[in-house]
């Protein structure tokens, strides 16, 4: 079993600093893959990087809510979404958003779509090779 980012991620960065086995890589071109993702090949299901995460992002793959319910004030970050976000990472590096939404205290929100958009990040997308770029390394500050 893996660890899954879901859409609540807004790049923080936190999680890549306590993950032992480096399995963990930003989402680039960030237009196209808005959050992060663990590689769930490689992940060891240690869990290090729940705390880790200051907007509760992160999920064991089988608790992945389909029915996750919004304390108010948080934000989600998907292709076609229209909303801004602005704030800065684990580093202090300036994090920029234009595919987010504030989510209202209440609203429900399904994020066991974004389990495919990990797996598919690794298996059909950029992968490790996310590391090697001027965003990835410019993420981390």
């Amino acid at each position: 079993m893996t660890h899954i980012i879901t859409s609540l991620c807004l790049r923080d960065s936190g999680c890549v600093e306590v993950c032992p086995v480096d399995c963990i890589v930003p989402g680039v071109p960030q237009g196209d893959h808005p959050w992060y993702y663990i590689d769930p090949d490689t992940c060891i299901d240690c869990g290090a990087c729940v705390p880790a995460c200051p907007y509760n992002a992160i999920f064991p793959e089988h608790d992945v809510p389909a029915a996750y319910t919004a304390k108010g004030g948080e934000f989600i970050s998907r292709i076609g979404l229209t909303g801004h976000y602005e704030g800065a990472n684990d580093h202090g590096v300036k994090v920029v958003l234009d595919s987010t939404k504030q989510l209202a205290a209440g609203e429900v929100v399904d994020l066991t779509a974004d389990i495919k958009a990990n797996y598919d990040y690794f298996q059909s997308g950029p992968g490790y090779k996310a590391n090697d770029t001027d965003e990835a390394k410019s993420a981390r500050g």
